[in-house]
Parts: C-alpha cells; structure tokens; sequence
C-alpha cells in the first residue's frame, strides 16, 4: 500500500497537465503529416527552465517531439593508405599513395614529421599505377607554423575523385623520410545554425584593454562569442579575457588575423571568434588585451549561441500550442525523440507572441501535511508537551503522597 501511494506521488509531481503552465505559445503549421520545426526564442528560454518543461499540445492531446541543438554534423570514415615509392625526382619529393578500397574521396591527410614548413604540393590521379597519363587534380599550400603559433595544414582537398591511384609532388622541405603516412576520407558536413544573444558595447580604453559590456538574459546559454574586426585592420593577434560582475575569469580566448609570405608561398590565416561556455544572468566584461599595440578596429561583439529546434510531426494544420512555466516538470521521453531522424524538408513553424496561460491554476500542493500548516504542527508539539508536563507533575505529586 506504501509503495502504491510513493507511486502516485511520484506520477503527481512529473506528470503534464495545461493547466500547470504559465505560458501558451501558439504555433501555426501548414501541412498535416509534414515534419515542422519551431526555433526557441529568448521569451521561451526565459520563462520555462531550461527548456525541459516545454510541451506541444493539440487541443488537449500532447504532440511529441524531438529538441535538437544545430551543431551541425560531419561524417567522415578515415582509411589508411599505403605509401608507394617515395623518392626524390627533379629535386623535389614525390610518392604514389594506393587509394585501393575506397570508391570515392575529397581529401586526404598526409602525416608529416617535419616542423615549420611552407610547401605546395600538387595532387595527381589516374587508374593505372604505371601509366603515363596523369590528370592533375589540385595544388594546396601545405604549412606547420607551429614556432610562431599559426597552427598547420596537412590535409589535400581534392574535387570528389574516384582515381585508384594519386602521385603526390612536394616541393621544398619536405623529404621523403618526413612523409609517415596518409588517410582519406569523405565527409558529409551539416553546417552550424548559430543565434544571436547578445550585443556587447564598448567602453572606454581601460589602461592597454579595450573593454565591452554585455548583459545577458537568464537561462540562455552562451556557447562561442564573435568578433567583427574592420577589414582595414592590420595584422594582429591578441589574447581575450572574459569576466562575470565580480571581476572572475569565466572564459579567453585568441583573435587573429595573419596574411604573410613564408618561404615564397602565402599563408592567410584568420580566427574572429572562440567558444565561451557559460548560462549566467547579468554583465559581463570583454577584455581585449592589445598590450603596446594600438586597440584594434573592432566593429562588434557578439555572444552566440547553437540555435535549439523543436521538431514535430502534427496529424493535422492549423493552431497548436507550445506550453511552458512549470518549475516542477522535468524533460519529456518521447518514442518520437528516440527514434527521429531529420527531414531536410522540414517547414518552419510560425511561433506567436507569447501569452500569459488563461488556464493556468498551478499544481496543486502537495507539501507534507507538517510543511503546509507549520503553525498547527507547532500547536500539536505544545500542546503534548503541556500534557505530558502534567501527566509527569501528578505522577511526582502522587510518589509523594
């Protein structure tokens, strides 16, 4: 009996119900049976809790759904490849790699031992390993700048290409000792869908700093901040700190801009942008460290986060509504969730301006007895201690006796 009454408790406390929520969010969709998607907004981050108590509801009947967050998607298999007869020819490196197995391809990843490098390597591809009719496929700048920080490249990117076999042609530093290997792959990209937070502003140059504000709304999280640096700016490279209101770090980062000649071939490098992870209310301060240097020509700041979908599939057009505000519900286990997939012909769904919930009632309170009326409690307690004072002072009277 004990346990049956947990159990009803327990469903009390999660389960979903119209009237528990304090918002309605009506969302309009234009095909019945068709895969819609709504984005969630700053209203809907703002009053649901993390977006786990939101729910879609057709008249009285709940609609599951899948919440995806776009960080976009790549597949990509690597194999390994065999390296054949590296070598020297017209004094430069040059080696055959066996693309046997592998029905198409656009890139592939040499491994290199060399450091600090600038070369430019030009891919060729044909059938036949000992034929003479080689079909030139692409020339990439191949570089390792790790002494100066600028990071590398190692990887040709080729047009889908299906050669059983690529001559690859290094010049410059490369030896054939330095090449170790190769892998290729295909990959599959989805791109990012990124939403707008926030805006920073500028402050006043503080000391060697050129210094933003930005406030941030509560329950939306920040995932990469943004940097538009004016195109007229020069090279640069220059460390970001970021601090919430008690002057704490909570993320930094580096912003670059690099277009230079080393060893006769032309390295553009360029980073605007990091991740910043952080789901604070309030102001934070953007630190741009500039050191001796001039501030740089910074034309905004933005904080960024991954846009949040909410996929569903309604059985009919029209008016549905999306429903959050329950502090008490936690996240919904769909069948549908477990097993979407998403359709690249999905609709975008039409949210409405938010409304207060005119069915709202709250949950009921389901408090222990002892927390919902403290003061009777206390009367009790008082009470049996004034009887059993009694009690405890006739029983020495009557010892006495």
């Amino acid at each position: 009996m004990k346990s049956a009454l947990s159990f009803a408790a327990m469903a009390l406390f999660v389960s979903a119900s119209i009237s528990y929520f304090k918002y309605d969010r009506p969302v309009q969709v234009s095909v019945a049976g068709q895969q819609h998607y709504a984005v969630a907004d700053q209203a809907m981050w703002e009053h649901s809790h993390g977006l786990q108590d939101v729910r879609l509801y057709s008249g009285t009947t709940e609609v599951p759904y899948a919440l995806t967050v776009e960080r976009g998607s790549s597949e990509n298999v690597q194999t390994s490849l065999r390296v054949l007869q590296p070598g020297i020819i017209g004094g430069k490196t040059q080696f055959i790699l066996d693309m046997a197995g592998l029905a198409e391809y656009d890139r592939v990843e040499l491994n290199l031992s060399a450091r600090n490098f600038v070369v430019k390597a030009e891919v060729a591809g044909q059938d036949d390993l000992h034929g003479s009719k080689w079909v030139t496929l692409g020339r990439t700048v191949l570089y390792d700048l790790s002494a100066d920080r600028l990071g590398g490249n190692s990887t040709l990117r080729l047009p889908l290409t299906a050669y059983k076999y690529l001559r690859v042609t290094l010049d410059g530093q490369i030896k054939p000792g330095d090449v170790k290997g190769a892998s290729a792959s295909l990959r599959h990209e989805e791109k990012e869908v990124w939403r707008e937070v926030a805006v920073a502003s500028s402050l006043p140059p503080g000391g060697q700093d050129s210094v933003f504000t930005a406030s941030l709304p509560g329950n939306m999280p920040v995932e990469r901040i943004e940097f538009a640096v004016s195109s007229a700016q020069p090279d640069f490279m220059r460390t970001v700190e970021i601090q919430n209101e008690k002057g704490e770090r909570i993320g930094s980062g580096e912003i670059r801009r690099v277009h230079t000649v080393r060893h006769g071939q032309r390295i553009d490098a360029e980073a605007s942008s990091f991740p910043l992870y952080t789901a604070m209310a309030g102001t934070i301060k953007i630190l741009v460290h500039n050191g001796d240097d001039q501030p740089l020509k910074i034309d905004s700041v933005r904080l960024m986060q991954y846009e949040r979908r909410i996929y569903f599939t309604p059985q009919a057009a029209g008016t549905l509504h999306f429903y959050y505000g329950d502090e008490k519900l936690g996240a919904p286990v769909y069948d549908y969730a477990k097993l979407f997939q998403k359709d690249p012909s999905a609709r975008p769904a039409l949210l409405s301006m938010e409304e207060a919930n005119t069915a709202f009632t709250g949950r009921p309170d389901d408090r222990p007895w002892s927390e919902r009326h403290p003061a009777l409690l206390w009367v009790a307690i008082i009470a049996a201690v004034i009887v059993l004072g009694a009690v405890a002072l006739r029983s020495m009277k009557s010892a006495t006796t």
